[in-house]
């Protein structure tokens, strides 16, 4: 996705990482530079975006106080506006990433590229989790997206 004349839309970005065990790690596969190809890539329209990194404490309380899950989960999409300008926080929580990404055989960035991806797309109001047809666009779109950044289909 691209804005006008093949331009990527503009971005308003904060990066910020919490205070938890092994987070030089997660600084490291996170270079500002490629977390805003990374989220301009999904981007149909200007945005101002803040991201997140987390521990497991924090990333669990979150999940618990905003979706009622009482765990950890990998990426959290706060979604405020989506007219004329995204308007979100992007909260991904570190452990479980890494985790994740080991699972999945997949390196650290490779799964931080997607989970942004992803957390972007929910919050231009792409949604997988009530229409089966929806969600088999918005993963089409994602494998697109990965592909186009010289990711491997991240599914």
């Amino acid at each position: 996705m691209s804005g006008a004349r093949g331009m990527p839309p503009t971005l308003d970005l904060s990066l910020q990482f919490g205070a938890f065990t092994g987070v030089d790690a997660h600084r490291a596969a996170l270079p500002r530079a490629a977390v805003r190809r990374w989220i301009q890539h999904a981007l149909a329209v200007p945005a101002e975006l803040s991201v997140r990194i987390v521990g497991e404490t924090e990333g669990h309380m979150l999940n618990r106080q905003y979706r009622g899950k009482d765990y950890a989960t990998n990426v959290l999409t706060f979604d405020y506006a989506q007219s004329p300008v995204v308007m979100a926080d992007l909260v991904l929580c570190a452990p479980v990433v890494a985790r994740e990404a080991a699972e999945q055989k997949k390196t650290l960035q490779a799964h931080y590229a997607h989970l942004l991806v992803h957390g972007t797309l929910h919050a231009q109001g792409w949604d997988h989790e009530t229409d089966e047809r929806d969600a088999l666009e918005m993963e089409a779109l994602e494998v697109l997206l990965m592909g186009s950044l010289g990711f491997a289909n991240p599914y």
